[in-house]
């Protein structure tokens, strides 16, 4: 079927991609020796058309004879009527001259009724492809509605976009790290998409792991060891920190379910680094600023938490001034957060209870233009 038609033409909103948009542009990829995918955003829709793009290119990245061009529509949609389609039609004719050079459009992939008229006013061949959904059984407006019912539809960095991103954060010792890996297997306990659950390690514990053993394979081998209270930390110290956590998270995100654990974040980086250099800078404050939006923080109090020396630890005095400092943070970010206290089940408890009522909340995405 390769090179039936010199140029394909693929249109949609792709609010969010899904499997049922790239069978569309598997089809066209197949038929096709050129394709381009237009992806048409209004103003008043939740996810950005540039992520809306770049999703679509990185999956079809290995194929040069795709293109995908975003444009922004915010054109009633009325199929009744001249002006509109005229408006429409102006605006993919646009995006398509912004794309590859290419021939002119000869054929028009779609899973809908209009793409008969679509066709016609690129003087093109209609090609019809699931309109009935019998294949793909999914559609954007459902998987708004509903995306952990069709998270399985939806590539990689799409799902990497969508999770909603719960961050447990605290002083030491607080039970952070056991937190996160409760709530995480608590989650994929629940089956289905939730067993994709990931939650994100700490970096800054790793990197102090690192630095003690570099200090230790330094030192005298006639002197004692170093210890965590030998440990000299600088500014770039926290900049690496930040840049791998949110490395790590954007990595666990595509790969995982429809929340993300994360086991502390860049904003509570900023506090890090208050604690050991006394400020946070500007470049650890904008790795922090640079996140994808948190959904949810979960503070771990100090109180009802014994703690424990594992050799990495250092700040036991400082700790109800880290949760006091923590407070003051997470009250300024603007995202909700729930500080937890009680022991291990009391807090997983509570924990579960916050997640329920956010996934119960939807993603609040809004309805595109009708």
């Amino acid at each position: 079927m390769s090179g039936a038609f010199a140029h394909g033409l693929v249109i949609g909103k792709f609010y969010p991609p899904h499997s049922g948009h790239h069978f569309l542009i598997r089809a066209a990829a197949d038929a096709c020796r050129r394709v381009t995918v237009v992806v048409m955003a209004s103003s008043q829709e939740s996810v950005p058309r540039a992520d809306r793009v770049a999703w679509i290119r990185e999956r079809w990245s290995a194929e040069p004879h795709v293109a995908v061009v975003g444009i922004a529509d915010d054109l009633p949609v009325d199929y009744d009527s001249e002006d509109a389609w005229a408006g429409h039609v102006a605006l993919m004719r646009e995006a398509v001259a912004a794309g590859p050079p290419a021939p002119p459009v000869d054929a028009a992939f779609s899973s809908e009724p209009y793409g008969v008229e679509l066709a016609r006013r690129f003087g093109a061949t209609p090609v019809l492809l699931d309109t009935g959904r019998d294949t793909f059984a999914v559609s954007g407006t459902k998987v708004r509605a509903d995306p952990v019912a069709y998270w399985d539809e939806l590539e990689p960095p799409v799902r990497g976009g969508l999770a909603r991103r719960v961050v447990v954060l605290g002083a030491e010792s607080t039970g952070t790290t056991t937190l996160a890996r409760d709530l995480a297997a608590a989650l994929r306990g629940r089956g289905g998409p939730h067993a994709r659950t990931h939650w994100v390690p700490e970096y800054g514990r790793e990197l102090t792991v690192a630095k003690l053993a570099v200090a230790r394979g330094l030192a005298a081998p006639d002197g004692p060891p170093p210890t965590v209270f030998d440990l000299d930390w600088t500014d770039a110290d926290f900049v690496a920190v930040g840049r791998r956590q949110n490395e790590a998270e954007d990595r666990a995100a595509r790969d995982g379910g429809p929340v993300l654990v994360c086991d502390t974040d860049t904003l509570a980086t900023t506090v890090w680094q208050e604690r050991y250099t006394g400020r946070a800078t500007g470049p650890v404050h904008r790795l922090a600023a640079a996140v994808p939006p948190r959904a949810l923080y979960l503070l771990t109090s100090h109180e009802d938490v014994a703690f424990a020396d594992d050799g990495l630890r250092d700040g036991e005095h400082l700790r109800p001034w880290m949760t006091g400092r923590f407070r003051e943070v997470l009250a300024a970010s603007g995202t909700p957060w729930r500080e937890l206290r009680g022991d291990r089940a009391t807090r997983l408890a509570a924990a579960l209870a916050e997640v329920d009522t956010l996934l119960a909340g939807g993603w609040g995405l809004a309805e595109p233009l009708g």
